[in-house]
Formats: structure tokens, sequence, C-alpha cells
């Protein structure tokens, strides 16, 4: 009988073809997924009958969220989620570990916005609330996991 030792690519192809791209590249890539993932959670949505109608802090009424605006968000709002990653990948010296935890406690932070959201009716502040957590559950550990395999 014959012991083998894994080879060196059997290793590699064991931990996902992400943990070896930049980090940039998987935040644009999780970024992507995360998107397409909360705009078809929002689509779902509005075809149950939700009022995609909400209003900013100091608006008088609510305004329509355009088809394509979850997607619009998640772009918008990860851009700063992939700059910390990136810098934590540089200098943290628990990368994975501390992205998950500041990210966690920003999306919690998030959800204050929709709870707020004044001429907003409530089915809709909670697909807004939902949906924060939705795109951080997709885009949050992709690049975690990507971070766990930085190395000093």
């Amino acid at each position: 009988m014959s012991v083998t030792t894994p080879q060196p690519q059997a290793r590699r192809t064991e931990s996902g073809l992400l943990s070896t791209r930049p980090v940039w590249l998987v935040g644009i890539l999780a970024t992507l997924a995360g998107a397409v993932v909360t705009e078809a959670f929002a689509l779902v949505a509005r075809a149950a009958g939700v009022p995609m109608e909400a209003a900013s802090p100091g608006a008088t009424e609510a305004a329509e969220i355009p088809v394509g605006g979850f997607f619009g968000g998640v772009l918008f709002w990860s851009v700063a989620g992939i700059v910390l990653a990136v810098v934590l990948a540089r200098w943290a010296k628990q990368p994975a570990r501390t992205f998950t935890v500041t990210t966690v406690v920003l999306t919690a932070l998030s959800l204050a916005g929709p709870a707020v959201a004044p001429h907003t009716a409530t089915s809709t502040q909670i697909v807004l609330a939902a949906s924060h957590v939705v795109a951080a559950a997709v885009v949050v550990p992709l690049l975690a996991r990507r971070l766990s395999h930085v190395r000093r």
C-alpha cells in the first residue's frame, strides 16, 4: 500500500479559483454577483406587489425606485468594500476577520436608513432592509474568503 501526498497543484485547486486572483478583481466579481442577486430579489418583491417608492430624509414624498436601482446601489456602495478589502489585504494582520467584522457592523448600521425612510410603505422598508442583507450575504463571504488566503 502506498501513501501519496497531495501535489501543490491539487491544494491550489481545492482552495478555489478566486483565491489566487487579485483582491480587487474578486471584489468586482463579488460585487457583480451581489448586484444581480439583489436586483433579482427586488424584482421578485416588485412582482409580489411591494410598492417600490421610497423617500430620503427630508423629502416631502416618496419617489419611484427604478428597475436597476438595487443593482446600481450595490455597485455604488461596494466600491467602499473593495477599497476596504484591498487596504486590509495590504496592512491588516487578520484581513479576513477584520473585513468580516467591519462589514457586518456596517451592514447592521445600514439597516437604519430603510427603517427611518419617510413616506415609505412598511413593506418597502422591509424589502430595502432585506436587500442590504442579501447584498452583504453575497459580497462579504466571497471577499472574506479571498482575504483568508492573503499570505505575509
